[in-house]
């Protein structure tokens, strides 16, 4: 790694520390509903607070069940004093930037209110690089993203990574020299940003399973009715996936029709079907899989996990966690299920990062590792 991170500045006494953390997590009824990120990054807070420094937090919140970061607010305030500043820049800002003492925490509204953010407007980045005197980034899981908070503020103040953001980029490294055989698992619904994954590691992996509605497009590619499954539009090549022999389909699928839930062989499926998640001889499949494997590399759900289609993912998890093969696994849905099951720590390194993961695994950097490099 060429960036520095933040254990190695020395005295953090009374400095200003603009903190990036990234906490875009669900808001349900107005309270935080998966506290997995947040829950990460409180080690690097502590570190700060412990050194001394003034700590002023940003993020972004989008999609999640309001624009508002004050629900993530009223969690952390249960955890350590903090102040809630909704506007800035203004007064009340600057005010309580020079109240601030070491140990204290500010904590700034939704980055993504202002234009700026997602433009990577460079007069955004420099009201935000004025409030410090040096910069942290703790979002690894939004380092994919050009934005003024990720790759703007670095060029106007020293710029160093997390304790997290560190680890991540260990731990998803591992996955470049992987212990053989090498299993990767690759779930969800969008084949455009796994599809770079499986051309990367073609070569290196032993077996690729592709499941979810991954799989689908290779079921319609084989020639089998898919019904009313989701799948992605486009020519990707995948007859000459299929011709390397590594890529591994699910054996049976769980159904829905007018009729219910149905387990089903790929070739067994009708036009009114629709493909939700895989079924138990693809478990068993993948229990075989994960029993030769020395390195396990995971992103993404076996089934349509948001509307209940929870069991594959699920099993799966329970597969890895009771094998103590070396695991690296990230991905919304995937950490919500290792989570709600309580497996979290049977797995070698579970991510924060869906998308920036899987950019990092193909591309091996982040715009957000570049700026902190430079």
């Amino acid at each position: 790694m060429k960036f520095k991170t933040i254990d190695e500045v020395g005295d953090l006494k009374g400095k200003r520390v603009i903190l990036r953390l990234d906490l875009n997590v669900p808001i349900v009824d107005g309270g935080v509903q998966d506290d997995f990120r947040i829950k990460k990054s409180l080690p690097t807070i502590e570190f700060l607070r412990a050194a001394g420094a003034r700590v002023i937090i940003i993020s972004h919140l989008e999609g999640k069940g309001g624009d508002s970061l004050e629900p993530v607010y009223i969690y952390l305030k249960k955890l350590f004093p903090l102040k809630f500043i909704k506007n800035y820049p203004s007064v009340e800002l600057t005010v309580a930037i020079k109240n601030l003492k070491g140990g204290e925490v500010l904590m700034l509204e939704n980055l993504r209110l202002n234009l700026g953010e997602k433009a990577n407007d460079e007069s955004f980045a420099k009201e935000l690089a004025a409030m410090g005197d040096l910069y942290v980034n703790e979002a690894f899981s939004a380092s994919h993203r050009e934005h003024a908070s990720i790759v703007g503020i670095p060029k106007f103040i020293p710029a160093y990574a997390g304790l997290l953001f560190k680890k991540e980029v260990e731990n998803l490294s591992r996955a470049f020299q992987p212990a053989k055989p090498f299993l990767l698992v690759l779930g969800g619904a969008k084949f455009e940003t796994k599809m770079p994954v499986i051309e990367k590691f073609l070569k290196t992996a032993d077996h690729i399973f592709v499941c979810g509605a991954l799989a689908n497009n290779f079921f319609r590619e084989q020639g089998y009715e898919i019904g009313r499954s989701l799948v992605s539009e486009g020519d990707f090549g995948l007859k000459n996936l299929l011709a390397s022999g590594k890529i591994i389909l699910p054996l049976d699928v769980v159904v829905q029709n007018d009729k219910g839930q149905l387990v089903k062989m790929p070739e067994q499926v009708e036009s009114g079907d629709a493909i939700w998640d895989a079924g138990p001889a693809a478990v068993t499949q993948l229990k075989e899989l994960v029993g030769v494997s020395r390195f396990v590399l995971w992103n993404g759900p076996l089934g349509n996990y948001e509307i209940g289609f929870k069991q594959g993912t699920e099993e799966l998890a329970k597969i890895i966690a009771e094998s103590g093969v070396e695991s690296i696994v990230g991905g919304g849905d995937t950490q919500s299920s290792i989570n709600s099951l309580g497996l979290s720590e049977k797995f070698t390194f579970l991510s924060t990062a869906g998308g920036a993961m899987l950019d990092f695994l193909v591309d091996e950097t982040l715009v957000g590792i570049e700026a902190l490099e430079k």
